[in-house]
């Protein structure tokens, strides 16, 4: 009989693999039921034609073959594990071991996954009554051969024995597993590498709906959700449009990775794309056209699973309270069932208003619009005209929407969900489930303007997610905040429009929206130089010295007045947090909170004076000379002021000024001496090297740090007029922190070797570089870029370097600029989305600013020449 059912297995190897094949050419559009089918073929043949099954007589000892799981839901993917149970009246037989052999062992045999049980009628009960997870699985089970009675004696003592009696504590099970499951796999709707199963927005949401619907109501086919009332006509055929899009886009990635994989990692994206048909639309990429479709669908997924929950909640919370709570004051509208709702849809025909006044209660009361209000928006969301949309009533409305905060509830989500947001402000539609093929942006553009607003919003409340006593601060003092939400929610609006530069065309486009909705010039031009300039203080923080009082000079001239830079900075923190992690961390908080302190300063009490600057200088002095001992010291002391550089003087702290003097103090015939001082709230450590200075000096240290996989994050680089170089890095401690001694002693004696002449640091790099490999990002590729800046510092060159990020890239940069015969004086790592931003104020060997068109062709060729080819 075993090579019966191999010859059994081998046909339905086969048909399978046609059936693939069908698919992936778009043949197939029921991939997922045919490919159940074949094995209930499979099945149902082995029982025909089962030795086993005759020996056991099947009147004596009857049994039945149930699929379970996904499997008996329909939903068979390429690589999906074929979930079966042997189902037996009473005692299960010795012999069942035999009938598995028989029909399981050569599905084995032809690649599948099978997961088999052999149980009685009543040790099914039983355990579906002590494992969730067992009763799930049978919830979705579905009958395929044998005795059929035994199926429904199954479901029938189910129904009456565990579901009916435990229905509160499976939902309660089912909903707090799903929580965790979110809070563990993250939101698939937004993420970049989304779970297509387990995130938020993923099929698992779909499957617990499913469950639950099938826990209160006895469903046995989706479709019965509509039947039941559990989802509208509408909802149900947006539901299978999502889920058919889910369920392709994973059975092609079961093909691609040859497994059951459910992670849409990178390296699969721009294939899977490609395999679908997506072609590159209004200046994205197809791979980002494809995520924005992928997302739209999981967002859905993800709005309809939230609301179900919602419902089913509130209607338990209503029985127990037997009355509202909530009353809506705007007449049309009503509270039911915890939801909002149109008292009269003939209505909104007549007053469109209530189209908006909906949100505003929505806001006001923190409650969803029900289903059947949805529903309604959709079907009359052509009443919102210009007219509509710019009308003062209708703009005073959404001005109260957005001023609403939204701890826990965003109304503007679900404007955005219903479609409202795009009618409203129809040039939203431009950056709607619109992605940023990187690994910097971890939300699409719409749903990351929508967090800005409401991070926000939380700034000062007990949600503030930085607890920033500045932020709340300055939130506080903000005399129109409406502006700055207006121009959190638009400040990314141009990145709908094909090409660069998305800032001057988002100031071009909401200068346009503003205007036509009523707002005066002022109004217009503050939110306007909000998008226009959101990336300015980001930029300059993390790309220019900030200790340069000419760069506090430029962003302050830019903003010109203290209202418009703290609303500025209130943008650039929600924004950096809302794009995720890579954009904000506590290296960038600081400096950019440093940067807007000296701006503030600078627009509160002007332009920094020489004889300001003169007077600190002076303070400082008097504060370390204080702490001298003897006279001697003093005099010592006094002899280093007078080779400090003002600049190092004005902007380091008293107390590193006389850190640095001790550490001089130590330096006597030795190359250099050096201090690592950990900073634990960061997990950063600053290095102070004082050196002998000498050509090439920041090069090698860089390269003795890559050497070693030390991270530089930031440089300040001071020489004084005795030729001692006082250079202090900020870097991530060395990987391996618990030998982090021995790792700092290990860097410092590569370091000494180098400067000696005994260690050949390009050499050593590029051995190690080999091992590592230079890799490029795993989303698109950006151009490679230098820019040779002489405007922006009138003693510096600046040297900006956009390139992908490998081992040795700051050793290569700063020995090209060596050759080039070009002295280092800051160094500033920064990171555009995939790229590293490596930014050099540099001076030639003569202490003059490489201005002349020789010398910036010089720059360029020489670092073209060391970066990675494209």
């Amino acid at each position: 009989m075993r090579n019966t059912n191999e010859h059994t297995s081998d046909i339905l190897r086969k048909n399978r693999e046609q059936l693939i094949s069908n698919f992936l050419n778009g043949d197939v559009p029921d991939f997922l039921e045919q490919n159940a089918r074949l094995l209930d073929d499979y099945f149902r043949e082995s029982f025909e034609k089962s030795m086993v099954g005759l020996r056991m007589v099947i009147n004596k000892t009857p049994y039945a073959i149930i699929a379970l799981g996904g499997y008996g839901r329909g939903e068979q993917c390429i690589h999906s594990d074929v979930d079966i149970l042997f189902l037996f009246e009473k005692n299960v037989p010795d012999v069942a071991e035999e009938l598995i052999q028989e029909v399981v062992y050569p599905l084995w045999d032809i690649g599948l996954d099978v997961g088999h049980a052999t149980r009685s009628l009543e040790e099914c009960v039983e355990l579906a009554g002590l494992d969730i997870e067992v009763m799930t699985s049978l919830l979705d089970s579905r009958f395929i051969c044998g005795m059929s009675f035994l199926y429904s004696k199954l479901t029938e003592k189910l129904r009456k024995k565990i579901v009916l009696r435990r229905a509160d504590k499976f939902i309660r099970w089912l909903i707090e597993k799903n929580r965790e499951r979110h809070e563990y796999f993250g939101d698939s709707a937004y993420l970049l590498e989304p779970n297509l199963k387990e995130g938020q927005g993923g099929l698992r949401d779909y499957h617990t709906l499913l469950w639950i619907a099938r826990i209160r109501t006895n469903v046995r086919q989706p479709r019965d959700m509509e039947y039941y009332g559990c989802l509208s006509h509408d909802e149900f055929n947006s539901l299978t449009e999502s889920l058919s899009f889910i369920w392709e886009v994973r059975n092609r990635l079961h093909f691609m990775a040859g497994r059951k994989y459910d992670q849409l990692h990178f390296e699969y994206q721009e294939k899977l794309a490609s395999a679908m048909n997506f072609r590159k639309v209004n200046g994205q990429q197809s791979v980002e056209v494809f995520l924005g479709r992928l997302h739209a669908q999981m967002e859905f997924i993800k709005q309809r699973h939230l609301l179900f929950l919602y419902e089913l909640e509130n209607t338990k919370t209503q029985k127990r309270k037997k009355k509202l709570t909530q009353q809506t004051k705007t007449e049309g509208l009503e509270v039911k069932k915890g939801t909002l709702q149109f008292a009269f849809p003939e209505e909104i025909f007549n007053t469109p208003d209530l189209m908006i006044k909906i949100f505003e209660e929505s806001a006001r009361l923190k409650l969803p619009l029900g289903p059947e209000a949805r529903r309604l928006m959709k079907d009359f969301i052509h009443l919102i005209d210009d007219d509509f949309r710019n009308s003062p009533s209708a703009v005073k409305s959404f001005e109260r929407i957005l001023a609403t905060p939204a701890p826990t509830f965003n109304v503007l989500n679900e404007m955005l969900n219903t479609g409202f947001l795009i009618q409203f402000i129809p040039e939203f539609s431009h950056i709607e489930s619109r992605i940023q093929y990187d690994e910097y942006h971890l939300y699409p553009v719409d749903k990351h303007s929508l967090r800005t607003v409401r991070i926000i919003k939380k700034f000062g409340t007990s949600e503030d997610p930085l607890n920033d006593r500045l932020c709340a601060d300055l939130y506080e003092e903000i005399t129109d905040k409406i502006l700055l939400l207006w121009g959190a929610l638009l400040h990314d609006i141009g990145k709908g429009e094909p090409g660069g530069n998305h800032s001057q065309k988002g100031e071009e486009i909401v200068c346009n929206i503003l205007t036509k909705k009523g707002y005066s010039p002022e109004a217009v031009e503050t939110v306007s130089f909000l998008v226009r300039e959101h990336l300015l203080l980001i930029k300059t923080a993390t790309r220019r010295d900030i200790n340069d009082e000419e760069t506090a000079i430029f962003c302050a001239r830019k903003i010109k007045d203290t209202q418009r830079l703290k609303m500025l900075y209130l943008l650039t923190v929600a924004d950096s947090v809302s794009t995720g992690p890579k954009a904000w961390n506590d290296w960038t908080s600081t400096l950019l909170r440093d940067l807007f302190l000296k701006v503030l300063s600078i627009l509160e009490k002007g332009e920094l004076a020489t004889t300001e600057a003169v007077e600190i200088i002076e303070k400082k002095k008097a504060d370390i000379l204080r702490s001298a001992s003897a006279s001697q010291e003093r005099e010592d002391m006094e002899t280093l002021f007078n080779v400090m550089s003002p600049r190092y003087l004005l902007n380091t702290l008293s107390q590193d000024i006389l850190d640095h003097i001790r550490l001089y103090e130590k330096l006597g015939n030795a190359d250099f001496v050096w201090e690592v001082v950990s900073n634990p709230d960061l997990n950063t450590r600053t290095l102070t090297i004082c050196a002998k200075d000498r050509p090439g000096l920041v090069s090698k240290i860089a390269g003795v740090f890559t050497l070693n996989s030390i991270n530089i994050l930031d440089v300040r680089i001071f020489t004084w007029r005795n030729n001692i170089a006082l250079d202090v890095f900020e870097v991530n401690p060395p990987p391996d922190q618990v030998f982090e001694e021995e790792k700092w002693q290990h860097a410092k004696e590569n370091l000494q070797a180098a400067l000696s002449g005994q260690l050949e640091l390009a050499a050593k790099l590029s051995e190690k570089m080999s091992d590592y490999g230079i890799s490029k990002p795993r989303t698109q590729e950006r151009p490679l870029k230098i820019v040779v800046d002489n405007d922006s510092s009138s003693f510096f060159t600046i040297v900006e370097v956009f390139t992908y990020d490998f081992p040795g890239l700051l050793f290569r940069i700063t020995d090209a600029l060596f050759r080039c015969k070009l002295d280092v004086w800051v160094a500033k790592i920064a990171t555009k989305i995939d790229q590293v931003v490596d930014v050099f104020y540099i001076r030639d060997f003569d202490g003059q600013k490489a201005d002349s068109p020789d010398q910036i062709a010089a720059i360029k060729a020489a670092i073209e020449e060391i970066l990675p080819n494209e």
